[in-house]
């Protein structure tokens, strides 16, 4: 009998093709611009560079940051800034709204961390390992600040799975 190891971490189910994206676009901008420049007769060597440079600069701007939880903690990998924090420990949690609105995660260590909620939207996965977390770190009594905050969020990310299966069994 095989006895089980730790569970896989949970990621976010939609980044490869968010990745592939910013992979296409980089590779589109790279050639579109060699070809303009090719046609025009003014492709040299260090223009070929530039060239280059952007797109591995567009890629890096639309590459989105890779999200994962395991039991008590969750990550964000990006291009530049990785963090990671103990959601077992959290003391406090905040949203910011506006055009870019994320989340301010932060634990007993001293770790922050800024996250997309709608990542956690989008995989029940992520969501639940925060949850379980945020749960311990209530009855520790580490999360001090932004209880309501988190309520909401799951209480939008039920509504939102609740509308799914009712316009999937033709109810809604």
């Amino acid at each position: 009998m095989q006895g089980t190891g730790p569970s896989s971490p949970a990621g976010d189910r939609h980044w490869g093709g968010s990745a592939r994206l910013a992979l296409g676009c980089a590779l589109v901008f790279g050639a579109m611009t060699m070809l303009v420049d090719w046609d025009a007769s003014t492709l040299s060597p260090a223009r070929t560079l530039l060239w280059l440079t952007l797109s591995a600069a567009v890629f890096a701007v639309l590459l989105p940051p890779r999200v994962t939880a395991g039991p008590g903690w969750i990550a964000v990998r990006g291009p530049v800034h990785r963090g990671m924090v103990r959601t077992d420990l959290l003391v406090a949690v905040q949203q910011y709204a506006g055009v870019s609105s994320h989340l301010v995660l932060r634990d007993a260590r001293g770790n922050c961390l800024h996250l997309d909620p709608r990542v956690l939207a989008a995989n029940p996965l992520l969501w639940h390992e925060l949850d379980t977390g945020m749960r311990r770190s209530l009855e520790r009594g580490t999360l001090r600040q932004g209880t309501d905050v988190l309520r909401r969020i799951g209480h939008r990310i039920d509504d939102e799975t609740a509308q799914a299966v009712l316009r999937a069994s033709g109810l809604s």
